[in-house]
């Protein structure tokens, strides 16, 4: 079971041979990306909200180089091999694959995604890639947030910062 887990966090390179695989079955290919440095009940819902959109969910995993620069030097708090582990073990994600960029433009742009995905606080035009997307007629979803959850607050929660 391990080893299927292991199997699902992927390189651009095998990424794009099985991508192309997948494209030969006709599958709708999902991308979303992020830190998800704390999984927590609202990533669980958004990623299963992600994949209910296509056959098959990618996720770019922002490196741990990458998630200091965006979140700061205390993050992230679990190293990106733990990371990636937890999220290619949920049924609902198909790939994952690292990213030491800030952005995760060159996975789009490997990758092509029918649907490209974030969470409902970016707007379309704050949605890296999604000129891309839309230009290989491909379509730029939100999906709203589980109210409540959000690993900043976990963080402050352990830190005894909140309530």
């Amino acid at each position: 079971m391990l080893d299927a887990t292991k199997a699902k966090v992927q390189s651009l390179d095998s990424l794009q041979r099985l991508v192309a695989a997948w494209r030969v079955h006709d599958h709708k290919i999902v991308f979303t990306n992020g830190c998800f440095d704390l999984l927590h009940l609202g990533h669980i819902s958004y990623l299963a909200e992600a994949k209910a959109l296509g056959d098959k969910l990618i996720l770019g995993l922002n490196s741990d180089d990458s998630v200091k620069r965006l979140k700061g030097n205390t993050r992230p708090i679990n190293d990106v091999n733990s990371r990636a582990m937890m999220l290619a073990s949920f049924s609902f994600v198909d790939a994952v694959v690292i990213f030491e960029e800030d952005t995760p433009i060159l996975l789009i742009e490997g990758v092509l995604p029918d649907i490209l995905v974030k969470g409902g606080d970016y707007d379309l035009n704050q949605i890296v890639g999604h000129d891309v997307v839309i230009e290989q007629g491909g379509i730029v979803k939100t999906l709203p947030f589980l109210e409540g959850y959000s690993s900043s607050n976990i963080v402050s929660r352990i830190q005894g910062e909140a309530d």
